[in-house]
């Protein structure tokens, strides 16, 4: 065998002596590695007919929801269709689209100036996450720059209603906090407003300048606050000394404000607060208020609930709360509502079932017409062959039942099909039905691919939610191993079990580190895309805008020390027996590539079969094509070979 590779020693910088229970590496981003590590461990090539099926499903694809001009002439979207994300128009329902901008870094709209004279774009580049903010005329042209800072985030807030300011956000004085500017399009000048400790954004604004503001302290609690622009003060409103889920804006009525919480009952509900009392507007129900959407001129308030992976929209007058009447779509499995038109007259809908990719409609609420804008491609294919999700449980092993979406292939022969399963990220994060066109890859493939949602997921209530907060991860974390046991017992065919694998990104890959070692045996390969492989080390080197964020999530580093070593991948890689792939973008913010390298180290130690992918120009998850192909390309070899023994 040959001799292990042992990268942690080539990370720049070199390595210091470690503890066992937390292996070493210092630091995040492209510059923590070496141009040694980089050029060794790129994506090789693909087979050329691998490559092809995976470039034909990547085709089958739809442009974003996208943002209508203030005349309701155009509208401007995102789509991938260059090979990264880039800004077009149409001028017109099922017009020609324009491309507004291009090149290799990933661009999205945030705003459209009111006047409908510029747009304001964010900008990102080799997936840091450290966008800029840019201003382009709406016809298109040169983009000039607000502000991009190397290994900062500029973040656009608003464009005031007289076009004159856009309001952003920026870590650029402290990288673990925001503060608050106002930038003068004419003049160009930028003017600081007040700078807040933590992670913070505004919700909603007055025309006096009042700003509404959230503080995040975690992905699940927040904290409301308002910035009175006469005085500069912040006032607490809402979330203080709690640990409470609250989304705010301010309502039609003078003193109201709207709240999204799950406070007062096990999933989340619209409220509106009213000199301290809390009214509900949407009905109780045995499912989440997704989110919700209140127009400019504050005259419909637009909501959409998610049953069980599932999305209905529901609309309200927002003075009075009555219903009102959305156009009806048969056979989606979702219906989601998208941006409104600065005068609240038009709203985007998006829908999309598993046989058809989301596509976007414009409804107008004075001619009560529903006009599809822009359509999805679907080249070479027919969609409406497409396995669709079926909506299952396994059962754990204190008996919650546990949901997963199964797509399956029309046919196994002649034993049971191999059998993939996917957890999501997050972890507070929700598998749901729809079109996928990555899943019919591993179907067509002959794979049935499982995306389960664990405890610690959304979509299923406070309780689920919070089951795997800090320590108690520890409690649940079993659900993974469960889904394998489960599998392995009832879906075999004449007495031979299916073999299984196990994939996620994110919280998902750390999902598949600890199914490959704690767990070890329940699967029989793993490929894991940006996991985490110690909550130690991850938690001492994630950018510093979201380490207090995620140890609320997973635990205190000092307090937790034991319950995170314990749910570690590394405690456990002496069990490591089956065969892993790591996926991993040098750029990542979120996940450090340390991570990688660090399990990569110790599955070669073990003498495991393993292989390790490195994106030079890639951050949390790959965004340009040439690294989706090659992602989902060799995540299917590696499947192919060591599910099914194809060489």
């Amino acid at each position: 065998m040959n001799k292990p590779i042992l990268l942690a020693a080539l990370i720049a910088g070199g390595l210091t002596a470690h503890a066992a229970d937390a292996p070493a590496y210092k630091g995040l981003g492209a510059d923590s590695v070496s141009a040694e590590i980089l050029e060794k461990f790129r994506a090789k090539p693909l087979d050329a007919e691998l490559s092809r099926k995976v470039q034909s499903i990547l085709d089958l694809r739809a442009p974003g929801g996208g943002v209508l001009s203030p005349d309701g002439k155009s509208l401007y979207f995102g789509w991938r269709v260059t090979g990264v994300a880039q800004v077009w128009r149409v001028d017109g329902p099922q017009a020609f689209p324009v491309q507004m901008t291009g090149g290799e870094d990933a661009t999205g709209v945030a705003e459209i100036t009111p006047d409908g004279k510029w747009l304001v774009l964010s900008r990102d580049r080799k997936g840091e996450e450290n966008p800029g903010l840019y201003l382009q005329p709406a016809r298109g042209g040169e983009l000039l720059t607000i502000q991009h800072i190397a290994g900062v985030q500029t973040i656009a807030e608003f464009v005031t209603d007289d076009s004159r300011y856009v309001y952003f956000r920026s870590n650029d004085e402290a990288r673990d906090s925001y503060t608050f500017y106002r930038y003068e399009i004419a003049s160009g000048k930028k003017e600081k407003l007040f700078a807040g400790k933590g992670s913070w954004n505004i919700v909603d604004h007055r025309a006096d300048g009042t700003l509404l503001l959230q503080k995040e302290n975690s992905n699940s609690a927040t904290e409301i606050w308002e910035w009175n622009p006469k005085d500069g003060k912040l006032k607490p409103i809402l979330g203080q000394d709690e640990r409470e889920d609250y989304r705010a804006s301010y309502g039609a009525h003078a003193g109201e404000l709207l709240i999204l919480t799950n406070k007062f009952d096990e999933f989340r509900r619209i409220y509106r607060l009213v000199g301290g009392r809390f009214e509900p507007v949407s009905p109780a129900q045995r499912w989440d208020v997704a989110g919700y959407k209140l127009d400019e001129r504050k005259q419909r308030l637009y909501y959409t609930v998610n049953e069980g992976g599932y999305s209905k929209s529901y609309a309200l007058d927002a003075k009075s709360y009555k219903p009102l009447k959305l156009p009806a779509f048969k056979g989606m499995d979702h219906v989601v509502v998208g941006s409104v038109s600065r005068d609240g007259g038009k709203v985007i809908l998006g829908v999309e079932n598993g046989t058809m990719p989301r596509t976007s409609f414009v409804f107008d609420w004075r001619l009560g017409k529903l006009t599809q804008w822009v359509l999805p491609s679907t080249p070479e294919a027919d969609t409406g062959k497409f396995s669709v999700a079926s909506l299952e449980t396994y059962p754990a092993r204190d008996g919650t039942p546990i949901p997963m979406f199964v797509r399956r292939p029309t046919k196994c022969e002649p034993g049971p099909c191999p059998v993939i399963v996917n957890f999501h990220g997050g972890p507070e994060a929700q598998t749901i039905a729809g079109f996928s066109a990555v899943a019919q890859l591993y179907v067509d493939a002959g794979f049935i691919f499982v995306q389960p949602n664990v405890r610690g997921s959304d979509g299923y209530g406070k309780a689920w939610l919070h089951s795997d907060d800090g320590p108690k991860r520890l409690e649940v974390v079993t659900d993974i191993e469960d889904a394998a046991l489960y599998i392995r017992k009832h879906w075999g065919k004449n007495g031979v079990a299916p073999k299984i694998g196990v994939s996620g990104g994110s919280y998902g890959g750390y999902s598949v580190l600890v199914a490959m070692t704690m767990f070890a045996g329940a699967y029989d390969a793993g490929v894991s895309n940006v996991g985490i492989s110690n909550l130690l080390t991850f938690l001492e080197n994630t950018a510093p805008y979201r380490r207090a964020n995620r140890a609320a999530e997973y635990g205190d580093p000092v307090k937790d020390r034991e319950a995170l070593i314990k749910l570690s991948a590394t405690s456990y890689i002496d069990r490591l027996q089956s065969p892993l792939l790591i996926i991993q973008g040098a750029s990542d913010p979120r996940v450090p590539v340390g991570e990688a390298i660090q399990m990569y180290d110790a599955a070669q130690r073990k003498g495991i079969p393993s292989e390790l992918i490195i994106f030079a120009d890639e951050g949390h998850g790959a965004q340009k094509r040439e690294n989706q192909v090659a992602t989902y390309g060799h995540t299917l070899r590696f499947f192919e070979r060591y599910l099914k023994g194809t060489k």
